[in-house]
């Protein structure tokens, strides 16, 4: 395996436009060896157009790039080696065997895995010998995986590699990018799932309309809410509504937003915030309609850095 550099992934002014629409729009990002870093946001925010970019798959319009200390030139042949690739979707002869498909996958890669090992790291063993069209959604996914990881790359991709998945499927792929980790892989992974981001990443990256808006680790990026929970109510009544500085006034409140006629609060401490709202909207012949709490979450920062949320966007 060629020497590890400090930086798996590294660009800097990135612009990708097609027509009028620019999807990657100056983008700077730096992926650390050996970690686990995840680009989470909305469908169309620039992921996926980036990732290309990265694996050599599309050419920027402006902006640097270097992948494992080396720049994209020419074929790229002894690059693309080092490297493993899952694509949002992959279309694979049906006719084919999972052994054989992911036999065609490892002659592709001057060393690897066996496709014995293949199947045992996605453990997709028992299906050696079925045919891919016969394979399930989840097991389609895992093949995907294994094919990207049949040359036992040092920098794996994974593009939503969980999209579509049944619960129990996406966590088997969890389980899948868990054990890269351990073995000192490193991994860069898009999703717009942030419970995948928070428990996958060592480090994520908000994007949104091409840009990097907010960069860190999953606990960092929620401590910048500056409160650990998240209260959001609705009201009935006839009385005047409260405004948003009474509601900011309230005790343990950090900050108040409105999301399509209901109220978001970020708060400290519940067990302040919550009876001190209920009292000010008995004062104001209100009560809620409904009223939920929960631990605050990265799509609360993407909402409190963009006013959106991830499905919204």
């Amino acid at each position: 395996m060629s020497a590890r550099v400090e930086a798996a992934v590294v660009c800097r002014g990135l612009v990708k436009r097609y027509g009028s629409v620019t999807a990657v729009d100056g983008l700077d990002l730096e992926v650390r060896s050996g970690e686990c870093f995840g680009m989470l946001g909305p469908n169309g925010a620039g992921k996926t157009t980036t990732i290309e970019i990265l694996e050599g798959l599309n050419a920027p319009d402006a902006g640097e790039v270097v992948v494992l200390g080396e720049r994209w030139a020419g074929d790229g042949m002894a690059l693309r080696a080092r490297l493993g690739i899952q694509l949002q979707e992959t279309k694979y002869p049906e006719k084919l065997t999972v052994a054989e498909t992911l036999a065609l996958f490892r002659s592709f890669y001057p060393r690897g895995l066996s496709v014995a090992e293949a199947l045992a790291v996605v453990a997709l063993q028992e299906k050696a010998d079925a045919f891919v069209r016969g394979l399930s959604g989840g097991q389609r996914q895992r093949l995907s995986l294994a094919c990207a990881l049949v040359g036992d790359p040092e920098l794996v991709f994974l593009d939503e590699p969980t999209t579509g998945l049944d619960p129990q499927s996406r966590r088997q792929a969890w389980d899948i990018v868990e054990d890269l980790k351990r073995r000192g892989r490193t991994v860069l992974l898009t999703t717009h799932y942030m419970e995948e981001a928070a428990r996958l990443c060592d480090r994520v990256a908000i994007v949104d309309r091409g840009k990097v808006i907010a960069l860190g680790t999953p606990r960092e990026l929620i401590a910048s809410l500056g409160a650990e929970h998240v209260v959001e109510f609705a009201v009935d009544g006839t009385g005047p509504a409260p405004t948003s500085q009474e509601l900011a006034a309230l005790p343990s409140v950090q900050a108040v937003e409105r999301d399509d006629g209901a109220w978001r609060l970020s708060v400290r401490e519940v067990h302040r915030a919550v009876p001190a709202l209920l009292t000010a909207l008995a004062e104001r012949g209100r009560e809620p309609s409904q009223l939920s709490v929960h631990s605050a979450t990265l799509e609360d920062v993407f909402v409190h850095l963009t006013g959106r949320t991830l499905r919204d966007a």
